[in-house]
């Protein structure tokens, strides 16, 4: 049987990417201390690695495609087929940053006053890009980890990766610029891609996740309305949402339903009861393909 191989982020984007995977319809199970895990896919293998090392795996064709984050994209040089952006992160469907910073107290406030300076960072090869476009000269240095902690007394600023800035703002620093802005992708090797059998499974993962991910925090919602309210209930419905309408075996009533995001759905039922809306119902989501 043909085998399709896929690396999946081990560390930070796990958990979010297989509840991804399992929205899209693929579970993904492993061992605790397993990292090839089982898919419910038999023509397809999986590899649980560090983000950091999909891109090159997947350039070399080790890995015929996998996930991976723009950044480390980009830091490693990889020569991959970009299939699908996937706007996801550990915490939800959020961009993430990697961001200049330095302590709160630091005479550091603009990049311009790195010159000379000592950098830590993860990222080393795009903040010497980033650094180098704008003219300013300073030692970068790669950090192994807990990198928040190193200024002042090791180095005079880090580019982090970012969220929500907590971390940063836990560690008495501020953020100066923003590096780079990143998202998940699907990536896969351009040969893989000149296998039509392989070329297609991996457009249909594509499908797949892009529809889990549109699915997340959206809910269905369905009622029924007479035709004398029919036109109230349209009013109050989100304006850019376009409802299905079909009518009911009783005479002047109407069936409605439409898509929206759940915290939408919580607002509007009481709304929707109050004008005549019958039969309300919410449900859940797991694919919505556009």
């Amino acid at each position: 049987m043909r085998k399709l191989k896929i690396g999946l982020p081990k560390g930070s984007l796990e958990k979010m990417s297989i509840d991804l995977f399992a929205r899209a319809g693929y579970q993904i199970t492993r061992g605790e201390r397993s990292y090839v895990p089982s898919i419910n896919d038999e023509e397809l293998e999986g590899l649980l690695i560090r983000t950091q090392e999909i891109p090159v795996y997947v350039e070399k064709g080790m890995l015929d495609v996998g996930l991976a984050g723009h950044d480390w994209i980009l830091e490693r040089g990889a020569v991959v087929k970009r299939v699908k952006e996937l706007i996801y992160s550990k915490q939800g469907l959020n961009r993430v940053k990697w961001v200049l910073a330095v302590p709160l107290d630091s005479p550091i406030k603009q990049v311009e006053d790195l010159e000379g300076k000592r950098i830590a960072t993860e990222l080393v090869n795009v903040t010497r890009n980033y650094l180098k476009e704008k003219g300013v000269s300073a030692e970068v240095e790669f950090s192994w980890g807990t990198t928040e902690v190193k200024p002042p007394s090791l180095v005079d600023a880090i580019v982090e990766l970012t969220e929500t800035g907590e971390s940063l703002r836990a560690h008495n620093l501020r953020i100066v610029d923003t590096v780079l802005e990143s998202t998940t992708w699907l990536i896969a090797n351009p040969f893989s891609l000149t296998d039509s059998w392989k070329k297609e499974k991996i457009k249909n993962i594509a499908i797949l996740l892009e529809g889990a991910l549109n699915g997340m925090g959206k809910v269905g919602l369905k009622m029924n309305i007479s035709q004398a309210n029919l036109k109230k209930l349209l009013d109050v419905l989100p304006a850019l949402k376009k409802p299905t309408i079909s009518k009911l075996s009783e005479e002047g009533w109407w069936a409605v339903e439409i898509i929206l995001d759940e915290f939408q759905a919580r607002q509007l039922i009481p709304r929707i009861k109050k004008i005549g809306g019958e039969g309300i119902v919410e449900y859940p989501l797991n694919k919505v393909v556009y």
